[in-house]
């Protein structure tokens, strides 16, 4: 009897066919976008040759340690298990962006040069809180380095810069092209390296040219590098949107690190955030982490495959890894459905009920802060201090408060990022590209995404287990009945307030009304007797 097959199952991967005996460089593999692609290539491009790591002494931790913790990440536990020797094609170099030379040994960029094909320029400063100097220092000179040390691979194919959907803020339209940065980059390298951090400050906002912080309007400067310094060289650069957990793989809801909506997610799992300013209209305009990973490798592998074509005369190619709006839930709708997923898998910790809402008017979202965040912050951190325990819940809405204002750039302005070229590659992949670097999220269930995010909330970053459960439900309920009680005691002090000061209250009233018609009275017969 014949065994049907699908036609994933008897067409070869092309994209697996250009990876197989391909020597790779990675940056930035140690970061949650690394990782998932590290992964990724070892278990789906398994006949690869070899994968370089590009990894810095980290804490007094050298490279060859580091590595071995790398492998211990939970997300390599299956691929380990089926195929353990699989970690001997990854080898690390010992370098760092902010090094001369990427700090990269003469003998290890020889060997660079002479054998890589294809490099994945992940690493990054990401935050959004910093200063011009270290942005610039690590995102565009850093980039500057990769792209010297890149010109020296006489085998390269392929150069995937990984920069960002909102390099452009000012935009709401961002199309797969290149756009001119606010000032000339290398100029600006120039003068971070020569100016002080007083006058760097002092200018700073003027730089920006209305962009919201220095991590878009660095990665701005790195994309107008790129096209300014080579145009020999095979680079794509892609724009991944705002990257969340994976949806289905390594892990389903695996996650790493608490910024973006993760912070926001544990923050207001805690009941520390009760009021955040969004428009609950707009696309959250996310992408999964896999669907991003995914997107960059057959960037890489549709990139390589022109540079072979062309035979050499090459241009700077841009795709935006983004979710079209239509497919993807609102902040609001997105927001509402975290909620009541963590009344069902709340956390063990947490100081107060999970409750607030998003506010789309910003004065009462500071109203609410000032109310919901601040004073109770006050009241607790004063009974601390009253029985001698260490107050922190101030400091930590001061903290909140900063990343609130970082993040509401973002729920607040609506973008259009197109996406036409990600999903024409996508659409020419045969069946079993399709499956294996699946890419397509028009059918995506969004609220088990979201239910598996927060399990993978708790479980990766918390290290909360399904067996905490029991305990975490019975903390909700003290504590939605501690909200209730108070909520009771507030409505009852207002309403035993009002009532005892009533009387008074009436009888300064009536006294005012009283003395004002009597004024009022003496007005009038005074005008009479003159008329």
């Amino acid at each position: 009897m014949e065994i049907l097959r699908s036609d994933a199952d008897c067409v070869e991967s092309e994209i697996a066919k250009f990876y197989a005996n391909k020597t790779i460089l990675i940056t930035g593999a140690t970061g949650f976008m690394g990782k998932v692609l590290v992964e990724k290539l070892l278990r789906s491009c398994g006949d690869l040759n070899a994968i370089y790591l590009l990894i810095r002494t980290k804490k007094g931790v050298d490279p060859s340690v580091r590595r071995e913790q790398y492998f211990k990440c939970v997300i390599f536990n299956k691929l380990l298990e089926k195929n353990p020797d699989v970690v001997d094609k990854v080898r690390v170099v010992k370098g760092d962006l902010l090094e001369p030379d990427l700090g990269l040994s003469h003998n290890d960029i020889n060997t660079l040069a002479s054998n890589v094909e294809v490099v994945f320029h992940c690493a990054a400063n990401v935050r959004f809180d910093q200063p011009l100097r270290p942005m610039v220092m690590m995102n565009v000179v850093g980039t500057l380095k990769v792209l010297r040390l890149a010109e020296k691979m006489s085998n390269l194919q392929a150069l995937v810069h990984v920069s960002t959907s909102y390099c452009q803020c000012n935009e709401s339209v961002l199309e797969e092209r290149a756009y001119p940065a606010p000032q000339n980059p290398f100029s600006i390298i120039e003068m971070v390296e020569t100016m002080d951090d007083a006058a760097l400050a002092e200018i700073t906002p003027k730089l920006l040219n209305g962009l919201p912080n220095t991590y878009a309007y660095s990665k701005a400067l790195s994309e107008d590098l790129i096209c300014r310094y080579n145009n020999k060289l095979p680079i794509i650069v892609t724009r991944p949107s705002i990257v969340t957990a994976a949806i289905q793989e390594p892990l389903p809801g695996w996650i790493e690190g608490v910024n973006g909506p993760t912070g926001l997610m544990i923050g207001a799992a805690r009941g520390v955030i009760r009021s955040m300013h969004c428009n609950p209209d707009y696309a959250s305009t996310v992408i999964p982490v896999d669907k991003a990973i995914n997107g960059m490798i057959v960037c890489g592998y549709h990139r390589g495959k022109a540079t072979m074509e062309s035979k050499g005369q090459n241009q700077v190619d841009f795709c935006n890894l983004c979710i079209s709006s239509k497919a993807l839930m609102s902040w609001g709708e997105s927001i509402e459905t975290g909620r009541r997923f963590f009344y069902k898998t709340p956390l063990s910790f947490a100081l107060w009920y999970p409750g607030g809402s998003i506010k789309k008017n910003y004065f009462h979202h500071m109203f609410c802060v000032i109310f919901f965040h601040y004073l109770p912050a006050y009241f607790i951190d004063f009974w601390l201090f009253i029985f001698g325990q260490k107050p922190f819940l101030v400091n930590v809405q001061r903290k909140v408060s900063v990343g609130l204002k970082l993040l509401q750039y973002y729920t607040t302005k609506d973008w259009d990022f197109r996406n036409e070229r990600f999903q024409e590659m996508s659409s020419k992949l045969n069946a079993t590209d399709q499956d294996l670097f699946d890419t397509s999220v028009g059918q995506v269930n969004w609220e088990t995404y979201i239910s598996n995010y927060i399990v993978g909330m708790r479980t990766y970053i918390l290290g909360e287990s399904d067996d905490t459960l029991p305990h975490a439900r019975k903390v909700l309920r003290r504590l939605y009945i501690l909200d209730c009680v108070s909520k009771i005691l507030l409505i009852a002090l207002t309403f035993w307030f009002l009532w005892t000061h009533l009387d008074g209250f009436l009888e300064r009233s009536d006294a005012f009304i009283r003395s004002s018609l009597y004024n009022i009275y003496n007005e009038q017969n005074t005008t009479t007797l003159h008329a």
